[in-house]
């Protein structure tokens, strides 16, 4: 697989890295032994990059990790997030909080130090205090972490995160059918040296193809309780999208695909072409998702045709769907 390095001066990894949100149980039970066969196969593939969060499954996707990492070979970097539990989200924001959380996921994760640690969507006005950014600060010179970034919900966000020093990485939601980004936030990131982390890069599985106007979801699984942002950003399920008109929209941009490509691997190789792009995560319920997610770093980029066929379709078809910050 590819490397390439995650921000300015940032760790080398593997272009196609592992979303982790699954391992916690939001998109319905997993098994231990599901979850360990999609690390050994991510890793097979090429894979060195996880990413994962305090929340998933109240620190389960953690222990996963950390139990995976113990008999794995294989340099993995792993990047957690912090920001969005009880006992810090949405207004209780303290700093001994936050390291104490750092602290839980350490032990969990088993490692001395974490790699790195990312800002878990947490609210705007936090962040424009721009206090929370010095505790980051303060607990790398201290070694608990190795760097620090922000997952974010909207291209203010990122803006405002890009003003702080240190800021190794954004985790942004980028797909064909979330291209706002690119003629402001991606740049300017660039510019800066700051790596950008894309997730949903398959809009909760929109992209894949697979999907019908009959589709059900597990009650558990967030694309059934969330779909409309009843509990958290609407962005963070199907990337804003009512489900049947993201159902329809994929199916339109099946016409797009080239021969011998699926959909899932359009869309993953849409993305890598992205020089600002450091990394894409998206996530497995099976060991054979897993493998297909790595193998979009074999494939030839698409054509400047074809990206430009895949930008008008979204100006005309995809953007004033969209819900949530953006």
């Amino acid at each position: 697989m590819m490397k390439r390095t995650l921000g300015r001066n940032g760790f080398e990894i593997g272009e196609v890295g592992t979303g982790c949100w699954q391992f916690g149980g939001d998109f319905g039970p997993m098994e231990d032994a599901t979850a360990f066969a999609i690390l050994d196969a991510a890793v097979a593939g090429g894979t060195d990059f996880f990413d994962t969060a305090d929340v998933y499954g109240a620190g389960r996707s953690e222990e996963l990790i950390g139990r995976f990492l113990q008999t794995c070979e294989t340099p993995i970097t792993v990047a957690t997030k912090v920001g969005r539990e009880s006992v810090l989200y949405p207004d209780k924001y303290r700093r001994e909080v936050v390291r104490d959380s750092l602290l839980r996921s350490m032990k969990r994760l088993d490692v001395a130090v974490l790699d790195l640690i990312q800002l878990h969507c947490i609210p705007t006005e936090v962040m424009l205090d721009g206090e929370i950014f010095e505790w980051l600060r303060d607990f790398k010179t201290e070694g608990l972490i190795k760097h620090f970034g922000a997952s974010v919900e909207s291209i203010d966000q990122g803006l405002i995160c890009l003003k702080q020093e240190g800021l190794l990485s954004l985790q942004v939601i980028f797909n064909p059918f979330r291209m706002k980004l690119v003629t402001e936030l991606l740049p300017q990131a660039q510019e800066l040296g700051v790596g950008i982390v894309v997730r949903l890069p398959l809009a909760s599985g929109l992209l894949t193809g697979k999907f019908t106007q009959a589709t059900k979801f597990a009650e558990s699984d967030h694309r059934n309780y969330n779909r409309d942002g009843q509990h958290f950003n609407v962005g963070e399920t199907f990337a804003g999208l009512p489900f049947e008109k993201g159902v329809e929209l994929a199916e339109a941009l099946k016409a797009f695909v080239p021969t011998g490509m699926t959909l899932a691997q359009m869309t993953l190789r849409w993305i890598l072409d992205h020089d600002a792009v450091s990394v894409i995560i998206p996530g497995a319920s099976s060991p054979a998702q897993a493998t297909g997610n790595a193998s979009a770093a074999d494939l030839e980029k698409l054509s400047p045709e074809l990206h430009a066929k895949i930008s008008e379709f979204y100006q005309n078809e995809v953007g004033q769907h969209i819900r949530g910050p953006y």
